[in-house]
């Protein structure tokens, strides 16, 4: 990769922007997102009890999810106002501040305020991150920038539990959060001098603005509440599970128009279409994986570290989804490599169904799927990233990638609720093959749907080829 961008400022400017500082601090901020996410899930149960806070266990998981989903809207409307740099600024210190608001918590209800501002930080870093790439770099270096985000991603998930567990048992829980500030100062180090340079240059040579009405935050904070609660309404199979239920898809409807393209609801094609796709790829892949690991636990009599195991193979396979999509040897439309990618989530996760319904089959066939399915989610899951992109005006980047963003979320949120209740309502039963196997082929349900979506995409360049 180039290591210095076309200046981005004037002629008299100082020397040019580093694509390279840039590239490094946007994958270590990256990492340190994703570190937390995971080392979050691996030290929760010891921190909830230290605070007494085991009923309250859930908000610390749900409140995060509306930080999110509210902040990645609200900083689709900034970065499209001013550019990505100051959101991205603003959302490292916010991280910082959420670190250490959870890891100094001595009451439950801090450690959930933390977990909120930490949702918010990760909703201004994801929509800003994905803005840098679209104004900072050129349209044929984007699909190996994020083949980087998508390594930086899975990255954590080879380190993060055993250091999570070690920092937790060592040290305490505190740690977990305490931890993740070194690797935030490296990234704020490494990217904010870029950051700032081009936030001078957005400054004066502002882009155009859009003519499409913001989306408003109204909306976006109704969202948030709506998906939080047919998160929660998941959790449980109660009678007033199925009003929350009820109450967040009447939220979702009315604030959905509002916040995603014209013509989401009614599944029109383009950008409609990508954001569609990665809300259900997203969905079918997430609300499979919560169960692969108790699957083989429960039903295969594997140990809890060869169950593990096979999510670490899917993140494997992610990689190199990610990184073969961004080969110019890889001669297929942007939206061809996004039905691919469909297709092999689907096939793994029927490869899983299959082990899960018939105990005869091979209880490897599970990792061969999930190795299948990183791989169609690094594919599908960048392409739909670069396929927004090109269906984007530059003024409208911020805009649609808060879109994008919030529809994965929500993908993923509603079909882990949809797969938990399926899980809830077939467990006491006893029978552990039909439990699985219908919660996993519900699951490539979604992905079929998926593929069909991808259809109606239509025609999107591949920017290796041009």
């Amino acid at each position: 990769m180039t290591s210095t961008s076309r200046d981005l400022d004037s002629a008299d400017a100082a020397p040019p922007v580093s694509r390279r500082t840039l590239t490094i601090g946007l994958c270590a901020s990256i990492v340190a997102i994703a570190f937390e996410a995971i080392a979050v899930a691996t030290a929760m149960p010891v921190a909830a009890a230290a605070l007494h806070g085991i009923g309250v266990y859930a908000w610390a998981f749900s409140l995060f999810l509306i930080g999110q989903l509210f902040a990645t809207i609200a900083a689709g409307r900034v970065a499209d106002r001013v550019g990505p740099s100051r959101p991205m600024i603003a959302g490292l210190l916010v991280f910082a501040v959420g670190l250490v608001v959870a890891g100094s918590a001595q009451q439950m209800w801090q450690l959930i305020a933390g977990r909120f501002i930490q949702g918010l930080a990760g909703g201004i870093l994801g929509v800003s991150i994905y803005v840098c790439i679209a104004r900072g770099f050129e349209e044929r270096q984007r699909p190996r920038m994020f083949s980087y985000i998508s390594t930086a991603w899975v990255l954590p998930s080879f380190v993060g539990p055993p250091v999570a567990a070690w920092l937790t048992h060592r040290f305490g829980w505190p740690w977990v959060f305490f931890g993740v500030l070194p690797l935030l100062a490296f990234a704020a180090a490494m990217v904010i001098p870029t950051l700032v340079r081009m936030a001078r240059t957005e400054l004066r040579e502002p882009v155009e603005p859009s003519t499409a009405r913001p989306a408003p935050l109204w909306a976006a904070g109704l969202a948030a509440v709506g998906a939080a609660l047919i998160q929660l309404a998941g959790q449980r199979l109660q009678p007033l599970s199925i009003l929350v239920a009820l109450a967040g898809a009447a939220a979702l409807l009315v604030s959905l128009p509002r916040l995603m393209p014209p013509g989401f609801l009614r599944f029109h094609t383009g950008l409609p279409a990508v954001i569609a796709v990665r809300g259900l790829l997203a969905g079918a892949f997430f609300g499979a994986e919560a169960f692969i690991p108790l699957m083989l636990v429960e039903q295969r009599g594997l140990a809890l570290v060869l169950a593990g195991a096979v999510l670490t193979i899917g993140a494997v396979g992610w990689t190199t989804g990610s990184w073969i999509q961004s080969r110019p040897t890889l001669a297929l439309r942007r939206d061809r490599i996004i039905t691919l990618g469909s297709a092999c989530i689907l096939l793994g996760l029927l490869c899983a169904a299959s082990a899960a319904f018939w105990p005869a089959v091979w209880v490897g066939m599970v990792g061969v799927g999930w190795i299948l399915g990183g791989f169609g989610m690094g594919m599908s899951i960048a392409s739909t990233s670069l396929a927004t992109m090109s269906l984007s005006a530059v003024s409208e980047q911020g805009r649609s990638a808060s879109s994008l963003q919030f529809g994965e979320a929500l993908g993923a949120g509603l079909f882990v609720g949809i797969s938990g209740s399926i899980f809830a309502a077939l467990h006491p039963g006893g029978n552990l093959p039909l439990t699985f196997g219908v919660v996993l082929t519900a699951m490539a349900a979604v992905a079929l749907v998926g593929i069909a979506m991808s259809l109606r995409i239509g025609r999107v360049a591949n920017e290796l080829a041009r």
